[in-house]
């Protein structure tokens, strides 16, 4: 009963791990429909977020048929109970890369900045994959800094588009600015399963977070 019980942990895991993968392609998919006006990318994002449906189901089955049939403690407790959000933050990653493509191709002066932020988007949800599958506390913390670039990377964006140079309008400077603040977010997910990986790995939630919960 306990080999099946960590058989179905380390299948909980897996899935987890595809999921951040699927989100890093939903990343860069969706920055090369935006920067390179690439209309196949944003077919592939849409059929990538299906997928990433269909796994978030199939994990919240799996860690309630765990929590419902094993009475997890300690460590297989967290993990369970930490699979839960990691799935939805990874769900939301695509979910903001689909509104990436919503938004469409981006202004000339804009895509070199697009290009850094569709990069470092991917790498994020790289690194969440690695700290998922290797329950590695580390490497989750490692998650903010890259969370830090990118909202340096926000930063310049919004200082190119709010300067009377900018030469395309205000509804195209709302645009650029909301396309930001997507991956801003998809960061912003990664940072939470960083910190779900934190908990389950140590038991502690992350120093000088009081927001985690």
């Amino acid at each position: 009963m306990r080999t099946e019980f960590y058989a179905q942990i380390d299948r909980l895991t897996a899935e987890l791990g595809e999921m951040c993968e699927l989100a890093a392609d939903a990343a860069d998919d969706a920055t090369a429909a935006v920067v390179e006006s690439d209309p196949a990318a944003g077919a592939r994002v849409r059929s990538t977020l299906r997928r990433l449906d269909e796994l978030n189901d199939r994990v919240d089955r799996r860690a309630f048929t765990l929590l419902a049939l094993h009475a997890p403690v300690a460590h297989d407790l967290r993990v369970i109970m930490s699979a839960f959000s990691i799935a939805a933050n990874a769900d939301r990653m695509g979910a903001l890369a689909a509104n990436v493509v919503k938004i469409g191709p981006v202004p000339q002066e804009a895509r070199a900045v697009f290009a850094k932020m569709g990069r470092l988007a991917v790498a994020l949800a790289e690194r969440a994959r690695r700290a998922v599958l290797g329950d590695d506390a580390e490497e989750a913390e490692r998650i903010r800094l890259d969370d830090a670039a990118m909202n340096d990377l926000h930063r310049e964006l919004l200082t190119r588009i709010l300067t009377d140079s900018w030469p395309h309008g205000v509804q195209s400077a709302s645009d650029v600015a909301l396309l930001g603040r997507f991956y801003e977010r998809i960061a912003d997910n990664a940072v939470e399963i960083g910190r779900r990986v934190i908990f389950q790995a140590s038991g502690e939630a992350p120093l000088n977070d009081p927001s985690f919960s």
